[in-house]
């Protein structure tokens, strides 16, 4: 992953300039996270994400608020408009749900204990920044904050997750039936099947690959078809993604970086990186505590929340294009971001994706040096077993 986000800077726009961002790489790029967020859901186990429940909210709440608050409070003191500041106080609390998975699973982390607090929170998170954003908005367009529109968000969501579980784990398993031994056609279905519930997804107003993600949970076990079946639509989904249209995803993501010759503009965007991995390390870390995790345990949660990416970048476009509506509308008179503010999210968002990964593996490196009864220490040695044996 790292490679690929290096690569996309080296050859993309901000060094060489020989690759030039276009809708087709954009389109391969989100086709990309798709799949790779399908492959996840397959991947984890429903009934220990939902064990972890409760720990994933706490810290997707209290990761989402103090890297907010703190957002705010820096931009104002950097002389951001009281807009400017809520909004990258917004972005430096989102985490990018698609690229914590990537990460995990390049780690052999996705389906361990740690793996699936920190997917869910995300997840969590991911409902949080929609919610946020719609404050937001609504916010700058009528100038007061109204409850109904976020009620009927948050309903949305509510029908989407409970229309999903109920039908899914009804329906699915009668039609899973029909294609007993039948590769292709089951691959088939299952694409669909993604792709009807990304659809869904976007209509209740949250983000397609969590569609992705909860249709490849439907389609996980194997007790209603053959399991060569299911390593075959396993199988297609991880060469597809990981093998083919992720590395697009991650490059691309290096395309919007822009470096501002400026002595402020650095200093802020420092400031900025230093403010979101603290908030989230802290953020997250400390809400993980009451629910029995130890000290380090909290901080490799901490860690792995920190990675921001494509999320990010939508929002900060949402913003952006919303901005200059109400500035030709007369409403504002001062930009939601600035070109300044922008640049300075997007290098947090590449900053934070690049350090994500090195920052997870020395958490748990050191978290197994001091304290080696951690359970993702133990599944790191079984790991290390079998691979001995074979």
């Amino acid at each position: 992953m790292i490679g690929q986000l290096l690569s996309g800077m080296l050859l993309g726009p901000p060094v060489l300039g020989l690759i030039e961002p276009s809708h087709a790489l954009e389109i391969f790029a989100e086709i990309g996270i798709f799949l790779v967020m399908f492959h996840t859901g397959m991947e984890l186990d429903i009934r220990d994400m939902l064990s972890n429940a409760g720990t994933s909210i706490a810290v997707a709440i209290s990761g989402f608020i103090l890297p907010f608050a703190l957002g705010v409070v820096i931009c104002q003191l950097f002389g951001s408009t009281i807009y400017q500041s809520l909004f990258v106080g917004l972005g430096l609390s989102i985490t990018a749900i698609a690229v914590q998975s990537v990460i995990l699973h390049d780690m052999g982390l996705a389906n361990s204990h740690m793996g699936h607090i920190i997917i869910g929170a995300a997840i969590v998170d991911d409902i949080l920044s929609l919610m946020g954003l719609s404050v937001l908005l609504g916010i700058t367009q009528t100038g007061t904050f109204e409850f109904v529109p976020i009620l009927i968000v948050l309903l949305k969501v509510i029908i989407f997750f409970v229309g999903t579980f109920y039908v899914g784990n009804w329906l699915v398993p009668k039609i899973r039936l029909k294609f007993h031994k039948m590769e292709a056609q089951a691959f088939t279905l299952a694409m669909l099947m993604a792709l009807f519930m990304a659809l869904l997804a976007e209509l209740a107003g949250l983000h397609m690959v969590i569609g992705a993600f909860l249709a490849g949970q439907l389609m996980q076990h194997e007790t209603y078809y053959d399991e060569a079946v299911h390593n075959a639509i396993f199988d297609r989904f991880y060469g597809l993604s990981y093998g083919s249209l992720v590395p697009i995803f991650f490059a691309t993501l290096s395309f919007h970086i822009h470096f501002v010759p400026s002595m402020n503009f650095v200093i802020f965007t420092i400031v900025l990186i230093a403010t979101a991995v603290v908030g989230k390390l802290f953020g997250c870390g400390i809400a993980a505590r009451p629910f029995g995790r130890s000290r380090w345990e909290s901080i490799i949660i901490g860690f792995g929340m920190n990675g921001r990416g494509a999320v990010e970048l939508v929002v900060a476009a949402v913003v952006i294009g919303h901005s200059n509506k109400l500035i030709k509308a007369g409403i504002i008179s001062s930009p939601l971001l600035t070109d300044t503010q922008f640049s300075a999210l997007v290098l947090m968002a590449f900053v934070t994706t690049l350090m994500a990964p090195f920052g997870l593996k020395w958490a748990i490196h050191m978290g197994c040096r001091r304290d080696e009864h951690l359970q993702i220490c133990r599944r790191k040695e079984l790991k290390q077993r079998k691979k001995n044996k074979s």
